[in-house]
């Protein structure tokens, strides 16, 4: 029997569920192979009670998303975590950043945002929350990627995330180097995996893969300052997607 699949969003823009709906190539083959139950940018009826797969994009925000989270936890067998987002908190961790407790009451109700911890507030990653079994970073993600880890779900292997920083996909590709422009690049710690797609586009990475687990945090500053850069131009930096995860080293 297929593995019966659901598609859901806790606090995100959809980016990512769109570019699922994007894969015009590929849909037909990935929904030869599973059974699609609930794809929630794209169903009209209600989450199945049952499945066996739960793609989640979006970062955990309220009482009510925490609890929607620990039930799939416990119906899934496996759960992917889709895009940065549900990885690192992405744009949504932003919020952590400011004091927005009487613009929570007036959107969410009283009560109904979350604080994970004392002086510490959601949105935040899966991760946070419950064990995933599966990641998906970037923002938005990249459908062969998306393609690759859902494979190695239908096929029982292993999380495979690189662990290693995007600096040597851009030798691979052949990019000059942003800091030799003078420009700030956090490519230097950011965790690999989509082929350094921005900087062969003549963009800087913005580190929405999330810190590499093999980054070198305090060469980077030192290389940073030597660029002529703040020396908390890392900092600030990565604040747009990963304010959830603490910079240090």
């Amino acid at each position: 029997m297929a593995p019966r699949v659901v598609v859901l969003s806790l606090a995100s823009d959809f980016g990512c569920q769109v570019q699922l709906s994007n894969m015009t190539d590929e849909i037909l083959d990935v929904l030869g192979v599973i059974d699609l139950g609930y794809w929630q940018l794209a169903s009209s009826g209600h989450m199945p009670t049952e499945y066996d797969v739960a793609i989640i994009e979006g970062a955990v925000t309220t009482d009510e998303h925490l609890e929607l989270l620990r039930d799939v936890r416990q119906t899934a067998a496996v759960v992917i975590a889709m895009g940065a987002c549900a990885n690192t908190g992405g744009i949504p961790g932003l919020a952590n950043l400011v004091d927005l407790d009487e613009r929570y009451t007036v959107v969410y109700g009283s009560g109904s945002a979350l604080k994970v911890a004392p002086g510490k507030r959601a949105p935040m990653p899966l991760d946070e929350f419950i064990h995933v079994d599966y990641h998906v970073p970037g923002c938005p993600i990249d459908t062969s990627e998306f393609l690759r880890v859902l494979s190695h779900v239908l096929l029982g292997m292993k999380d495979r995330v690189p662990n290693l920083t995007m600096c040597a996909s851009c030798k691979l590709n052949q990019t000059v180097c942003f800091f030799d422009r003078g420009q700030l690049c956090l490519g230097l710690v950011t965790r690999a995996g989509c082929g350094a797609r921005c900087p062969s586009l003549n963009r800087p990475c913005t580190g929405c893969r999330g810190v590499a687990p093999d980054a070198n945090l305090e060469s980077a500053r030192t290389i940073i300052v030597a660029a002529g850069h703040r020396a908390d131009a890392l900092e600030n930096g990565l604040r747009i997607y990963n304010t959830s995860q603490e910079v240090r080293g």
